[in-house]
């Protein structure tokens, strides 16, 4: 599998300052294996999301490339009782055609906010030595925001895409779907996590042959 990130970007993670460079950051940089986690887009949520059909095309475009690099693609599936948006006999609880999923592509169910809750996401990852996950999908302020923080306590490094996850097309109370996504790139990128380290990166530089 080939490496994420370029040693530009990964020192950055790894808190060097100018001048030396850390025997065991070198071992870190050299060792960065990703998994992309996309999370909740699913058809009939899909459609309710800010942006939502630009979104799925653009996660679509990611996993295509973390393909390429060898990376796991694992898709993450809301579920909820019967007769709900997220009952699994309903339709559109699907994911989105738009993300043209593949039948290696790895699939989790999960009932909670956080992906990892009670799901066998965190032994997916460990068992292909993963180290780093990608993580977009939605809705913002509910799951990827949950996610993300629950990856890096469970000593994942998590790379946020910072134009590759969605709040709904409604926004909350005032607050526009812009300003959403702004918000929490901003408080998770700034945050002290324990275990791993958080850091944005734009779509365009995910994956990306270096």
């Amino acid at each position: 599998m080939l490496p994420l990130l370029t040693l530009a970007s990964s020192s950055v993670a790894c808190g060097m300052l100018a001048g030396t460079v850390p025997r065991a950051c070198v071992a870190r940089i050299a060792r960065v294996i990703p998994a992309l986690l996309i999370i909740d887009m699913q058809a009939a949520f899909t459609a309710e999301l800010w942006r939502g059909e630009e979104l799925a095309d653009r996660i679509a475009l990611l996993a295509e490339r973390a393909r390429d690099r060898g990376a796991p693609v694992v898709a993450i599936q809301q579920t909820g009782p019967v007769g709900s948006s997220f009952d699994p006999d309903n339709p559109g609880w699907q994911l989105s055609p738009r993300l043209h999923l593949r039948d290696e592509d790895l699939r989790v169910r999960k009932s909670a906010t956080d992906s990892f809750f009670r799901t066998n996401l965190a032994g997916i990852l460990t068992s292909s030595d993963v180290d780093t996950v990608v993580i977009t999908g939605a809705a913002t302020d509910y799951c990827v925001d949950a996610t993300a923080r629950s990856a890096v306590s469970h000593g994942f490094n998590v790379i946020l895409v910072q134009d590759a996850h969605s709040p709904a097309a409604g926004g909350e109370s005032g607050v526009t779907p812009e300003q959403i996504v702004a918000h929490h790139n901003r408080i998770l990128s700034q945050a002290i996590h324990p275990g791993g380290t958080l850091r944005l990166m734009a779509a365009a530089d995910v994956f990306a042959a270096s």
